[in-house]
């Protein structure tokens, strides 16, 4: 026995040892990743780096980092080496952006198949595929709306999920960018007269909400920061086949975003909510307030530290 465990701490010890136990660490049990954007903002922040769960919706197939070649082939047709469960409504996910396989994204899940959503201004409407007596016994009343004769829950998860919010960095909603990009997005505008919803349109016909049908195996992935976010809206529902995994927990939080960035949104990342709180009361375009910046820049977030995901989530956002 001794000896074998010998043999087996000069293999770990190994160069080769080392890479084989990393890589399939990487594989099947967890692997980094660090948020670029805000659209997931309170909830998760630009500049967290975090574990994801590799093996929380299954064991997706196994990839050599950075050049992204797959190690296994796709025998299951399903993306995953092991088949395993699915995305819950709720659960924040790490995913491959659809249209672009090789990207990855993290949004919430909002919906799952066979499900239903309607999308106005400030509201993220669902009707579960378990019909309305299963809405009625788990949602209180003042929450339920009904259309086209069927009941919804009315933003089902801002209770839940202190982070999610609509807050706009720039001089609009995505509701209207919505209507804007009416021939590039994935939802279906419609004119539903029962609901209180703003009436808008590009043409002829009335607008004043936005309809989808989640498909079977499919999950409708939205950004907590719902009004800063590129989600399902505008490309599409995610298939189990490019789900990855869930986020585990950050192990580092770093503001490194320059001044550029937050103010004017140069390569992503505006945040005038953050520029405002650090400048107080200063024009956030003075160069006072670029030099204040400069000095809040590279702050590390010890208070995100360490932080489980599922625990963060469900408190008061935080910086």
């Amino acid at each position: 026995m001794k000896e074998i465990l010998k043999k087996i701490h000069k293999f770990s010890t190994s160069w080769t040892g080392t890479i084989i136990i990393v890589l399939f660490f990487i594989f099947f049990i967890a692997q980094s990743f660090v948020i670029p954007s805000g659209s997931m903002k309170q909830t998760l922040l630009i500049g967290d780096f975090l574990f994801a769960k590799k093996f929380a919706y299954g064991i997706p197939l196994p990839e050599i980092p950075i050049i992204g070649i797959k190690v296994f082939p796709d025998i299951h047709h399903n993306g995953h080496l092991i088949e395993g469960p699915r995305p819950k409504r709720g659960d924040i996910v790490i995913f491959y952006y659809p249209p672009n396989p090789k990207q990855h994204f993290v949004k919430r899940c909002v919906a799952v198949g066979g499900d239903e959503i309607l999308y106005y201004d400030k509201h993220l409407l669902i009707h579960f595929h378990e019909g309305d007596t299963y809405i009625k016994k788990h949602y209180p009343s003042k929450k339920i709306v009904k259309a086209m004769n069927k009941l919804w829950v009315d933003n089902p998860y801002m209770d839940k999920f202190p982070g999610i919010q609509y807050k706009p960095e720039y001089n609009g909603n995505s509701f209207l960018l919505m209507l804007y990009r009416l021939n590039q997005i994935d939802m279906k505008p419609l004119y539903l007269p029962e609901l209180n919803a703003t009436v808008m349109g590009v043409g002829p016909e009335p607008i004043n909400v936005f309809y989808k049908k989640v498909k079977k195996d499919h999950f409708y992935m939205i950004g907590d920061n719902r009004d800063n976010s590129d989600d399902s809206r505008f490309w599409g529902s995610v298939p189990y086949s490019l789900i990855i995994g869930k986020p585990w927990f950050t192990y580092f939080s770093l503001e490194f975003r320059s001044y550029e960035r937050v103010a004017k949104g140069i390569g992503g990342g505006r945040d005038h909510q953050l520029l405002k709180k650090i400048c107080k009361g200063i024009d956030i375009y003075s160069n006072e307030c670029k030099m204040r910046w400069n000095r809040y820049r590279f702050t590390i977030r010890w208070d995100r530290m360490f932080k489980n995901i599922d625990t963060l989530q469900y408190k008061e956002p935080i910086r």
